[in-house]
């Protein structure tokens, strides 16, 4: 999976610079919120200069963006199990929805970001679409129905929004999530 950041291809030293920055985003989100989130936070935390984090990160929306795309693209893909379609789908709602579920904080950030107008969060956003449809296409094994997989989508977008926002916890929402594919899943 690529995870070089989403402005610009990188060498071994400025991936090194995209993973510092990514890792200290997580501690000042920890101190100071999203709204106290600044990137020149960010990069100090990191050990380097404002203009090097503007460099990879167009805003804090941006640096947000990639870290959840990050962490989704390091999941290890569902297994493929006889289990059945329902479960290997409910298996990648869960997974997803569990991403952040620990983490109020990066919870809280992504979802403002993601639902942000800036434009490289955009594209991650897109990106990061395109990985759970193909994750649920995955699931759903061949000759999906494309029904199926859009009424999946607008499931868990909507269900991380209700839990980024804090109607309930990612657990609460992960078990709901499950409920509800389970409904819209043929038998």
């Amino acid at each position: 999976m690529n995870l070089e950041a989403t402005r610009r291809r990188l060498t071994e030293k400025q991936a090194d610079t995209v993973d510092r920055l990514t890792r200290a985003a997580l501690e000042v989100l920890s101190r100071a919120g999203f709204a106290g989130l600044t990137v020149r936070m960010v990069a100090s935390a990191a050990g380097v200069g404002t203009a090097t984090a503007y460099t990879y990160f167009s805003s804090k929306e941006h640096l947000v963006a990639e870290v959840f795309w990050r962490r989704l693209a390091a999941l290890p893909e569902s297994p493929r199990s006889e289990s059945g379609r329902t479960a290997r789908v409910v298996a990648v709602l869960r997974q997803i929805a569990m991403l952040v579920a620990d983490e109020p904080a990066l919870a809280g950030a992504v979802t403002s970001a993601l639902l942000g107008t800036d434009p490289d969060a955009t594209h991650l956003r897109l990106r990061i679409g395109a990985e759970i449809r193909r994750r649920l296409l995955l699931a759903l094994g061949p000759d999906p129905d494309l029904d199926i997989v859009e009424t999946l989508e607008l499931l868990y977008a909507g269900a991380l929004v209700r839990a980024g926002v804090g109607y309930a916890s990612y657990s609460e929402i992960a078990n709901r999530l499950e409920k509800s594919a389970r409904q819209v899943m043929p038998d």
